[in-house]
């Protein structure tokens, strides 16, 4: 396997960064980070480049809601949607080549017509992205897994319906949870796989992103079987750290899987 960059999704720490932006930064550039996945960018991609270029940080990739219309909002409220001509214009500021959907919500998914429509969305959001030279792609939890039309994964049948510029960033822990059995879920999407989160936990039935879990771990010291994707022959070309929710401190649980992905990609 071609040896991954390390990086770091910022939802992992979005209240310190309402708290604090400059110096949660500083401490992901601490642990070593210098690649991060820009999160809620689109409001402060000034103090986000400010930032990024005092501790030489880049986010080549980074998340934002791109397929439902403007003003619909993830169910935490954290994230809305802004016109899509201003979140390629944010990215562009900070230097993301990428812009990556992380969520469309499970009742989207339900039908062929679902994952019809979906799939036509972000192709188009494909077309508008590339007059600002910028490509998009589409983050799983575990609903596009267990959800199946003609007995597929939901995620398969909306890969193929994508144009071929468009990627995914596969999340390890979702898809888990969904019943995916990795390796053969990523070559099965192939080289469109620009990326995968990592994320770590005990796994048990019902594990569901409706009701995020609170018992996530550090990367290795869970069930998601991290270290075998890692090493095998696959050609993924970021690894990215994530937390939905860490009962301990973000930064040391943070840390700790850096630790665990240096050592493990050697």
């Amino acid at each position: 396997m071609a040896t991954p960059e390390i990086s770091v999704q910022l939802y992992s720490i979005h209240p310190e960064l309402e708290a604090d932006l400059d110096g949660s930064l500083a401490k992901l550039a601490e642990i070593g980070f210098k690649t991060v996945e820009a999160f809620d960018f689109v409001r402060r991609a000034d103090a986000l480049k400010a930032s990024f270029e005092k501790y030489g940080l880049s986010s080549p990739t980074a998340h934002a809601l791109l397929l439902e219309e403007a003003g619909v909002a993830t169910p935490d409220g954290l994230l809305s949607v802004p016109p899509a001509e201003e979140t390629f214009a944010a990215a562009n500021a900070l230097g993301v080549q990428v812009v990556i959907d992380p969520f469309v919500a499970p009742d989207r998914w339900a039908t062929a017509d679902d994952v019809k429509r979906n799939a036509e969305r972000l192709n188009e959001r494909a077309e508008q992205a590339k007059e600002f030279g910028l490509k998009v792609g589409y983050h799983n939890h575990d609903h596009e897994l267990t959800t199946k039309v003609d007995d597929r994964p939901v995620l398969e049948l909306f890969a193929e319906q994508l144009d071929p510029s468009v990627l995914l960033e596969v999340d390890l822990y979702w898809a888990f949870a969904g019943g995916a059995d990795l390796i053969p879920l990523l070559r099965k999407l192939g080289d469109r796989v620009i990326a995968v989160h990592v994320k770590d936990g005990p796994m048990r039935p019902g594990i569901s992103a409706r009701e995020l879990p609170n018992d996530q771990q550090p990367a290795g010291q869970g069930d998601v079987p991290l270290a075998e994707v890692l090493t095998s022959d696959l050609a993924i070309p970021y690894a990215v750290v994530e937390f939905d929710h860490y009962e301990g401190d973000t930064f040391e649980g943070i840390a700790q899987s850096y630790r665990f992905l240096t050592e493990t990609l050697g």
